[in-house]
């Protein structure tokens, strides 16, 4: 309940910067049975976001253990599922370039391979990193090595690794799209060897013709005569028109703040959603408190607010209506 909550004010949140999210093979995702997701990662938290959205189904994530020390985040992490990992490079820095413990993810590992035995999906960054180069980075073996021990430790049936491009017009513009291209999944049950190395490079292969020799999808455009003129259409429209009126303001200047106060191309989007939420809630505060002034009733307050979130979602996909 509470995922699917975050779920959706993650959706509506990602096109308060964003103008599309556009969806090529999605016929490739399994709808069921134990998944590893190998995305490509050069968008920082927004990466997960965007998966979490773009996924059918409920994912649990990974993140660096870092982030973990501000208490909000950890306590985000442990509600909605997130499982930290220990970085290298955090590590040596944390011991000042001492050899980094090799077991340092010996729990984490454990607890990704217990959600892969209860069929569940794990998103994965093997890059390791957030960066802002065109190409993908030299992967990690982890993935790798955690899809054989899934398959050759536990004995786990129907392990897949699902490769996942996010390909960005320009991730740190406001009004751009971004593109999510899945690739062609591998089957551990049918993998030949027990080698990590190997694994490694044929997901990094399929990774790679995913989101760095890939293009953006193109826009599915929707003809004006095909859309219906119907009653649920003009309702659609008459609720999109109410949500950009009580949406705009805030999510605009959201944006101009966000834009002005980042440093690097990764930060304009999240720090949109970030203050985006928190000046929405308060336009919704004020709304609510105006109507509790002009008409004092609790029922007619809570209608306003479902309207105002009904308009908050409408308002973000009114231009897309294939995707909700």
């Amino acid at each position: 309940m509470i995922y699917n909550a975050l779920r959706w004010i993650n959706g509506v949140a990602l096109h308060w910067f964003y103008r599309d999210i556009r969806i090529a093979g999605r016929e490739r995702i399994p709808m069921g049975g134990p998944l590893l997701i190998a995305a490509n990662h050069q968008n920082a938290l927004v990466d997960s976001l965007i998966v979490a959205w773009v996924m059918p189904r409920r994912i649990a994530m990974t993140a660096k253990a870092t982030l973990t020390e501000n208490p909000l985040i950890a306590l985000l992490f442990r509600i909605v599922g997130v499982v930290p990992l220990r970085r290298v490079s955090d590590e040596a820095r944390k011991a000042n370039g001492a050899s980094p413990d090799r077991a340092r993810n010996t729990e984490a590992f454990r607890e990704i391979l217990n959600l892969l035995e209860h069929r569940r999906a794990v998103l994965i960054f093997p890059e390791g990193k957030s960066h802002n180069e065109v190409g993908l980075e030299p992967l990690k073996t982890g993935l790798a090595r955690l899809a054989l021990r899934a398959r050759d430790e536990r004995f786990i049936k129907g392990v897949t690794i699902l490769p996942l491009g996010l390909i960005f017009e320009d991730k740190g513009v406001p009004g751009t799209a971004i593109g999510v291209r899945v690739g062609e999944p591998i089957e551990m049950d049918s993998w030949p060897t027990a080698d990590h190395v190997g694994l490694t490079e044929e997901i990094a292969r399929r990774l790679r013709s995913v989101s760095e020799d890939a293009v953006l999808p193109r826009a599915k455009e929707v003809a004006a005569s095909q859309r219906k003129d119907s009653l649920r259409e003009r309702l659609i429209i008459f609720a999109a028109l109410w949500g950009r009126f009580t949406h705009q303001f805030p999510v605009r200047i959201a944006r101009s703040i966000a834009v002005k106060r980042s440093t690097d191309a990764d930060q304009p989007a999240m720090l949109t959603i970030v203050i985006g939420i928190g000046l929405v809630l308060l336009t919704y505060a004020i709304h609510l408190a105006i109507v509790g002034m002009l008409v004092h009733s609790f029922w007619i307050g809570c209608l306003y607010l479902v309207g105002l979130l009904s308009g908050a979602y409408w308002a973000a996909f009114e231009r897309h209506p294939r995707r909700y």
